[in-house]
């Protein structure tokens, strides 16, 4: 309140006021929901600029099922609350959680080691070229091995199947293809990109927090990690810091496509420009782009993955699961759910991979206060 200034504060509150007497009577898009929880003026102030940054288009065309899904049980007055009591009933505030020593790449390194020896194999480096089906019933696959060196390919049989990657890619793959509404569906479905420049820097200690959400249309970045706060272990050398850069666009971009050496140098100036680093300290770096990080939930997205999730569950030995495999901007807690879920199907049980982090009792519309003081309760993270 003391940065943003009294004025503004009050002007704040009072589109608060505003917007919990008279909100708005649906809630379909993002901008309706936040503007029902937060006020429109605290929107335009902290959701819609950075939402733009993610997402490349105009809040209004994001659907509400986003800011359900992924600001839980959150509104201005617990914000508040939080800030003045360290009271907390919600997931978005959460302080204090454990988190893997060199990061969550060990969890599923681990996994490796167990799965092999269990007797499994893990194939790095195959591009799935085909879905092989009989009718209702996925009969094999087709992978071409890059990690060989001749990039040859080969056929994998089995009884059951679960897929992770994106459903534009997974439909495109059946052999023979689905229904042609269900091929026009899965091509409607959007994906955002990301690429992190990860800058390290003669300066132990950046700041203090974990990351930084940047709002400010001034630069391009939309948050900044420092690996130290997540882990001291996650950086070697004890007398620098190491800050992840991270930008959301599109693999046709000027962004994307740009070199990596300039890739730096913009990272380095915004860093800067925000008073956080002096591109001179920079010493090293690094690019890491990731396609289709994130599946867009606008206008069409809702009715066309309603007609690609009602193909897929006719196929009586296939599953999908996961951020890109169910087109839902999950956790990494939820994405794991989902696989558990798939693997005690196989083994008999009847969950449904598609119902995970969607249930009414996850909204906070739907969750009256004992309910939601047993949920925070028994999450509470391991000190």
């Amino acid at each position: 309140l003391g940065n943003i200034g009294i004025y503004e504060a009050v002007r704040i509150m009072l589109s608060y006021a505003k917007w919990r007497v008279r909100p708005s009577p649906v809630e379909e898009t993002f901008e309706q929901w936040v503007m029902n929880r937060f006020g429109g003026r605290l929107y335009m102030h902290f959701f819609r600029s950075y939402t733009e940054k993610v997402w490349g288009i105009d809040p209004k065309e994001i659907r509400a099922d986003w800011a359900a899904q992924r600001i839980k049980n959150l509104s201005l007055s617990k914000a508040v609350w939080n800030a003045l009591t360290g009271s907390n009933d919600t997931s978005s505030l959460i302080e204090e959680f454990d988190y893997p020593r060199l990061g969550p790449g060990m969890m599923w390194e681990k996994v490796s080691d167990l799965v092999e020896k269990a007797g499994g194999a893990i194939h790095m480096k195959n591009e799935i070229v085909s879905v092989k089906r009989d009718g209702t019933r996925v009969t094999e696959i087709e992978v071409r091995d890059w990690g060989s060196g001749d990039s040859k390919t080969r056929t994998i049989k089995g009884d059951h199947f679960v897929n992770s990657m994106a459903l534009d890619n997974l439909i495109d793959a059946f052999d023979p293809p689905p229904p042609d509404d269900v091929v026009a569906a899965a091509k409607r479905l959007r994906y955002r990109d990301f690429l992190i420049v990860t800058l390290c820097l003669r300066d132990r200690d950046a700041f203090s927090d974990n990351w930084i959400y940047v709002h400010s249309p001034d630069v391009k970045v939309a948050r900044i990690q420092n690996f130290r706060s997540w882990s001291e272990d996650m950086v070697a050398d004890t007398d620098t810091s190491s800050l992840g850069m991270e930008y959301f666009c599109n693999s046709d971009s000027e962004l994307w496509n740009a070199s990596d050496e300039d890739l730096r140098d913009l990272a380095s100036a915004e860093l800067e420009k925000l008073s956080l680093g002096r591109k001179e300290n920079v010493v090293d770096f690094a690019v890491i782009r990731q396609p289709k990080a994130y599946p867009v939930y606008d206008a069409d997205y809702r009715d066309a993955l309603d007609v690609v999730s009602g193909w897929l569950k006719t196929l009586e030995n296939f599953q999908t699961v996961g951020r890109n495999g169910l087109h839902r901007y999950n956790n990494q807690d939820h994405s794991m759910l989902s696989a558990m879920n798939a693997a005690e199907n196989i083994l008999g049980a009847k969950k449904d991979v598609w119902a995970v982090n969607v249930e009414r009792s996850y909204h906070e519309d739907f969750v009256n206060k004992k309910e939601a003081k047993n949920l925070v309760s028994a999450a509470k993270p391991t000190r």
